[in-house]
């Protein structure tokens, strides 16, 4: 009973520190990004994505080390099918998620993408190896080059936004705010691991669905949280390429690093889940380019579903 105690504490010390290093260091990363006048779609898709999705990465990194592959593959594809349908489904109930066409045609397409070379990649072989790591940081390192270029073209543009409501730091704390946020994640990430093992372990639920369930939702708070502001701010821009950077970045980045440092193995469990996300990316494809937007009535269908999608992994 002590020791179950015990993994619960850690559970909750970890999700504080990922929580709240991630806010830290997106707070960060945002000023910086603000002060060079990069527009609101670019930052959601990049530095916003990446500093919400760190938590994703340092469970999922420090999984691979500890051998804990199952955990990190589910705590990936757990949290993509979260960020999809519970962190759009929820901003859509605040404010309709308008989707412009560029990021229709370009950024969401290629999240869908990167979920079907995941299933192909790992039903080869049941397993990423580091090839496979490798083709995958390959492919991310481009993207982020082609977000460079865009960033660039759309500086001048940006020249004239007004930036709002929003909050420039000072230079200094910007860099405080990035190094803390990032020790904090590192930190929480081994606590989250740790944490759900144990608990895992002691209650016999398997490491997929502990990484499915508490941990794919404990490391996809920050998104949660940031694109909900970002939506009642009425920054959609942010909010929608914050959901769409983080998938693209947990399963090019999180999982390209983890399977580059040690082979993640596959269980059939994943690629149905995999193929459950891809399904469940061209519904809400659909509904954004339907009415290049998406309205509270389909924000709370994707909400179900999801909720039916909980009811499923935890029967099966």
């Amino acid at each position: 009973m002590l020791e179950m105690i015990k993994a619960i504490a850690i559970l909750i010390v970890g999700f504080v520190l990922l929580i709240k290093g991630a806010d830290f260091f997106v707070e960060g990363s945002s000023s910086v990004a603000k002060r060079l006048r990069v527009p609101s779609i670019i930052i959601g898709l990049t530095i916003v994505a990446m500093g919400t999705s760190l938590p994703e990465c340092a469970v999922s990194v420090t999984a691979s080390l500890a051998n804990e592959n199952a955990l990190a593959v589910s705590n990936a594809v757990g949290s993509n099918i979260f960020n999809l349908m519970v962190v759009c489904g929820a901003c859509a109930l605040f404010a309709p998620l308008a989707i412009q066409r560029e990021t229709l045609k370009k950024e969401f397409p290629l999240s869908i993408a990167c979920a079907v070379l995941l299933a192909v990649l790992g039903y080869i072989g049941m397993t990423l190896n580091v090839i496979d790591g490798v083709i995958m940081l390959v492919i991310f390192a481009a993207y982020i080059l082609y977000m460079i270029k865009s960033a660039m073209s759309a500086r001048k543009n940006a020249a004239s936004e007004d930036d709002g409501e929003y909050k420039i730091l000072p230079v200094w704390r910007c860099i405080i705010y990035i190094i803390g946020g990032a020790a904090a994640i590192k930190f929480g990430g081994d606590f989250v691991v740790n944490g759900a093992s144990a608990i895992a372990a002691k209650i016999g639920l398997s490491q997929n669905l502990i990484g499915l369930t508490i941990v794919a939702f404990g490391t996809s708070l920050p998104e949660l949280v940031t694109s909900i502001v970002a939506a009642k701010k009425n920054e959609v821009d942010m909010a929608l390429g914050n959901v769409i950077g983080s998938n693209i970045f947990n399963i090019l980045f999180v999982l390209g690093i983890a399977a580059a440092i040690s082979p993640v193995g596959f269980i059939m469990e994943n690629i149905i889940d995999i193929v459950v996300l891809v399904g469940m990316s061209l519904l809400v494809y659909v509904f954004a380019w339907t009415k290049q937007k998406i309205v509270r009535s389909e924000g709370i269908a994707m909400l179900l579903l999801y909720a039916a999608y909980v009811v499923y992994i935890c029967m099966r």
